[in-house]
């Protein structure tokens, strides 16, 4: 049946391409230079970088994640990035990414467009040696990137289908779920290895992708990544828009906790362990979108299931992880706004948004006892390729997870050039993480920790100089709870511990300058 895809795909793609031997009709060349500079004060640990928060002797034998060392009484414990204190380290940078393109227009409605990145950060590429006064070759690496390179046909046999192959960003609704990764700090970019087809009527469209993560060269889709998609939009009735969509992602990478001879191999087939299924998120959901009157509307939510292999290899109290970890958690955001008829056009507005959480990180004392007892793993809603950021002090790559998030605001335009931004938002975390308890010493005594996580005040100004030339400003205040300070796991889609040392406030100030040519 793969073997059956991969050669369908191969002679559409064929039949598509060959009467693009063309006169060449139009040549664009564009692009954009990017240049921010970030502070965070208070947030991480000095130096940057993952500091043990829990000594692994005191979870000892609790399936606690992926990413918190092995489970010794010796070993780092359960690890964070964060502080929240004031005499913790401070965060500043400045980041520029550069992107050229060429856009060639054949006739027969065929396009070439390829375009290429770089992203820096300031003081990586110098290139001198002021001590002895030496120029050298900078030492870093892969700053040129082909960010997108793809063909595209139109109008194929006489239909509204449209077929893109190559590298290329894909986008889909508000980029709730996927997007290209080129809002708040760290605009990386993404940028997908796909094919991707595109079916549009008058007040519908419908979009089909087949993407390539991870490629190690075995059979069809064999220990690779793929990324799948189907997104499908309406727009018959007037100033609504429904879209549903089903994406998958598909990890079939080998996993094995031990590596043993067929004695082990066959004792742990007895103990139904060590035997991780593929990946496979599925994610279906759903978005209406539109406005009435003076009044704005988004409601969108989103199921995932199936195997969920890859987190749950990582729940290791001793020898073995979770291989019967599963998908089954929703999400949803929902936006509420309004536009007053009035000098600035102010517009409120009201969200919500929900990414379920697990955590089954607490263990009891039967089961501490227990040498067979199964870990459980702990998977919360997995944001995919969102561009969705909440805060730039704890969702810096668009990955947090097992939270409740409440935001109201407004934005103000006193001059038509001239944004105003400010919005205030409320941290709560779904699934609170059981510390161990301060008067215990054994693992399964624990205490509840606070779902508190805090505050956040953002200020924000948006000027555009001309039409090309756009200047940002942003400032950030964090009021850190005590969920913060105590932790839950709520970066990393739920795998990565946010605990600190105090509760001090954090700022985050960040301006950007953007021209587009």
């Amino acid at each position: 049946m793969k073997k059956a895809v991969a050669v369908g795909l191969a002679v559409l793609m064929a039949a598509a391409i060959t009467p693009a031997f063309a006169e060449l009709q139009n040549v664009e060349v564009g692009g954009e230079v990017r240049v921010r500079f970030n502070a965070i004060l208070n947030n991480y640990n000095k130096p940057l970088g993952m500091v043990m928060r829990i000594p692994a002797g005191r979870i000892l034998g609790r399936p606690v994640g992926i990413f918190n060392g092995p489970p010794t009484f010796n070993g780092p414990g359960i690890l964070s990035f964060y502080s929240w204190d004031s005499d913790g380290g401070d965060l500043n940078f400045v980041e520029q990414r550069t992107k050229l393109h060429v856009k060639a227009d054949f006739t027969d409605e065929v396009t070439a467009f390829i375009e290429f990145d770089s992203y820096d950060i300031w003081g990586e590429d110098f290139r001198s040696n002021y001590v002895t006064g030496v120029d050298g070759r900078a030492a870093s690496v892969d700053d040129v990137e082909l960010n997108q390179a793809y063909i595209e046909a139109r109008n194929m046999w006489g239909t509204p289908l449209t077929l893109r192959v190559g590298r290329q960003e894909l986008s889909f609704g508000d980029q709730w779920l996927v997007g290209p990764k080129d809002f708040g700090p760290n605009f990386v970019g993404r940028s997908f290895d796909a094919v991707r087809l595109t079916y549009a009527g008058d007040s519908y469209s419908i979009d089909a992708f087949a993407s390539k993560l991870a490629e190690n060269f075995g059979d069809f889709g064999d220990n690779d990544v793929d990324f799948y998609g189907v997104y499908a939009s309406c727009t018959a009735l007037e100033n609504v828009t429904f879209d549903v969509y089903w994406f998958l992602l598909r990890d079939d990478r080998p996993l094995n906790d031990t590596v043993g001879t067929p004695a082990l191999e066959w004792a742990e087939s007895l103990l139904g362990v060590d035997n991780y299924d593929t990946t496979n998120l599925n994610t279906v959901g759903f978005r209406a979108a539109g406005h009435y009157a003076a009044f704005d509307y988004s409601v969108q939510g989103a199921y995932q299931f199936g195997d969920a292999g890859q987190q749950g290899f990582g729940f290791k109290p001793y020898r073995y992880g979770d291989d019967d970890a599963k998908f089954d958690v929703f999400g949803a955001k929902i936006v509420l706004g309004y536009t007053f008829d009035a000098p600035w056009a102010p517009r409120i507005h009201a969200d919500y948004s929900y990414y379920g959480g697990e955590d089954n990180r607490d263990i009891t004392l039967g089961e501490w006892l227990n040498p067979f007892h199964k870990p459980q793993a702990s998977v919360s809603f997995n944001r995919l390729f969102s561009n969705q950021m909440y805060n730039g002090s704890f969702d810096l790559h668009n990955d947090l997870s097992n939270v409740h998030i409440f935001r109201i605001g407004g934005m103000a335009h006193p001059r038509p050039n001239l944004h105003l931004i400010l919005d205030l938002t409320y941290f709560l975390a779904d699934k609170t993480f059981d510390r161990p308890s301060r008067f215990g010493v054994f693992p399964f005594m624990t205490d509840n920790a606070d779902d508190n996580l805090g505050w956040a005040v953002d200020v924000a100004g948006i000027y555009n100089f001309t039409e090309d030339l756009t200047f940002w400003a942003h400032y950030s205040l964090l009021l850190v709870d005590d969920g913060l300070q105590e932790g839950s796991f709520n970066g990393w889609n739920g795998l990565l511990f946010a605990g600190g040392t105090d509760d001090d406030p954090v700022h985050y100030l960040n301006c950007e300058f953007t021209l587009k040519f």
